[in-house]
Formats: structure tokens, C-alpha cells, sequence
């Protein structure tokens, strides 16, 4: 029999039952991947990451995969935040900058301690931006969504932007709307399959809170994950969507803004979103947020 040092993180909060929760397992060295689905299964919260140990010969710190409950997933961030999190509290670390190997690449994490707590920055993946969609694929998602044309935010085109996992953007004018969606989950599930992509990010910029930029939902039931709560894959591409589509205005070569979300569900949290931008594109995208810890179990398999 295994045994596995389990976490409850809510990660981009620092009150417990806000933000979203992940799952942490932080000794799955001798998991198999069967083992670790049906352990996310069970934990039952959108995303639970593993954390193992390299091979001598590796130059990182530490393997992390990612798994919904139903699939595994290349990337996470509010699970690579809760990791992160539960590995500074388990270990009591200082300020130190960790490595972790993903599906996406190896990516530095830095570990801010403060006041005997943490803060986490995950720098993501590479940025990339796909053309807008056909206007006939842009109607599916509208109507999929609830929406209606007009509803549209006109500098926003919908298209799909990632740093690994990627995500529909969905520009629209109105908080109230986007607080009102009741979205047809069947049609955006097909509609995955068709564009290769599971998740959809509606978001606005309809804000009374002049240090939040974007209030934002994110659907993704394909994957089984109706309703994200606050979503790193998605706020972090939305800084580059926004640099690469000249949606806001920058005058140097970083761009910064806060991303709130979950709002609807009880579970609101909010992120620092970092561009570094070099000759008017985005470079390297980083993600600041705080977590708490929920529970600490240990778990035997």
C-alpha cells in the first residue's frame, strides 16, 4: 500500500471556500497514472496536480502532471499555484525560485515568503494567438453562450489564445450579463471537438474597481469542469490576447493588470497578470497569487 501526503489548496484567495480549489499530492513518485485519475476523481476538485521527484540526471527541481477528473491535462495554473503553496508550507521553505517539468515545458516558479506565507508567481508557457474565428463558428459559440451580437465587445476578436492549455476568448460589455450567463454546456462541449479547444473565457472589462481591469468567467465542460472558478490558463493568455490585439493601451515594456473572477459561484478570487512585451508582442507571461490551506490528509493507495 501507498502512502501520499495530500493538500487541499484554494488557490488566488487568501479566505478558505473563496478562489479555486486544487488538489495536491506532493509524494507521487510511485503512482502510476491510473492511480492518479482515480485519486483526482476522488478528490473531485477541477484540477489536482502531482508533484515527484526528477531523475538524478535531470536539471529541474520537480515533475508535475495535472489531472481533471476525468482526463489529464498538460497545465494548471491554480493547481501550480496550490502545489507550489502546500510544497513551500510541507518543506518550510524561504524565498527561492523552484523549477517545475511540465506537459508545456520547464517553468521557473518563484516563492515568495511573507510574514511566516507565501506568495506564488508561475511564469507560463510560451504565448501563442490563433486567427479569429469564421463567423459562422463565432455564431455556435454566441449562441452556445447565451449572447447575442451585440453583446459583443467590438475590439475583441474570438479567438483561441494559450500558454499550454488553451482557452476561447470572449470579449463582452456587460458585468450584469456575464454574471446572468446560463450557457448550453452540450453545444460548447461539441463545439470542443470541432475547434480543439475546451475551454471558453468570457470576460469584461465592465468594472466599478479602478485596481480590477477584468471581471471573467471560464466554461470547460468538456473536460468536466462546468464552471472554473478563477482561472490561471485563462487570465495569464488574456494579458497577451490583449497586448497582441493592441486592446489596451501600452506605453512601456511590461503590462500589468488584476484579473477578478468566480463572483458568480461564491468563489471569487483575483490574480496579478505580468506581459513582458518585446517590440509589441508578449514574451513571458507571469501569474501572482496568493492561496490558504484548506486540509492536510495522508492518503494510502
Amino acid at each position: 500500500m501507498k502512502e501520499v501526503i495530500v493538500y487541499q489548496i484554494d488557490s488566488f484567495t487568501k479566505e478558505k471556500f473563496k478562489g479555486n480549489p486544487a488538489g495536491v499530492v506532493l509524494n507521487a513518485e510511485k503512482l502510476t497514472a491510473d492511480e492518479m485519475q482515480l485519486i483526482a476523481r476522488e478528490l473531485n476538485n477541477s484540477e489536482t496536480a502531482f508533484v515527484f521527484k526528477p531523475d538524478q540526471k535531470d536539471n529541474f527541481d520537480y515533475h508535475v502532471r495535472y489531472f481533471t477528473p476525468t482526463i489529464e491535462v498538460p497545465i494548471c495554473g491554480h493547481a501550480t499555484i496550490g502545489a507550489l503553496y502546500a510544497k513551500a508550507i510541507e518543506d518550510q521553505l524561504d524565498s527561492c525560485t523552484i523549477t517545475i517539468n511540465t506537459q508545456v515545458g520547464v517553468l521557473p516558479i518563484d516563492i515568495l515568503k511573507v510574514d511566516d506565507d507565501y506568495q506564488i508567481t508561475m511564469t507560463q508557457g510560451s504565448f501563442s494567438l490563433e486567427p479569429a474565428f469564421e463567423p459562422s463558428i463565432q455564431q455556435r459559440i454566441v449562441d452556445a453562450l447565451g449572447l447575442k451580437k451585440e453583446d459583443l465587445n467590438e475590439k475583441c476578436p474570438i479567438q483561441i489564445a494559450s500558454t499550454g492549455h488553451s482557452k476561447v476568448m470572449i470579449g463582452i460589455n456587460s458585468r450584469t450579463l456575464l454574471n446572468h450567463l446560463n450557457p448550453d454546456f452540450g453545444a460548447l462541449a461539441h463545439l470542443s471537438k470541432k475547434i480543439k479547444c475546451n475551454g471558453y473565457f468570457v470576460f469584461t472589462f465592465d468594472s466599478d474597481d479602478k485596481d480590477i481591469l477584468t471581471y471573467g468567467r471560464m466554461f470547460a465542460p468538456a473536460i468536466g469542469i462546468q464552471e472554473d472558478p478563477v482561472t490561471g490558463n485563462a487570465n495569464g493568455p488574456l494579458g497577451g490576447y490583449l497586448i497582441q490585439n493592441k486592446i489596451v493601451e501600452v506605453t512601456d515594456e511590461t503590462f500589468e493588470f488584476i484579473g477578478r473572477q468566480g463572483e458568480t459561484i461564491n468563489r471569487i478570487g483575483q490574480m496579478k497578470v505580468e506581459v513582458t512585451i518585446k517590440n509589441h508582442i508578449p514574451e513571458i507571461i507571469r501569474i501572482t497569487g496568493n492561496a490558504v490551506n484548506v486540509f492536510r490528509t495522508v492518503m494510502h493507495v
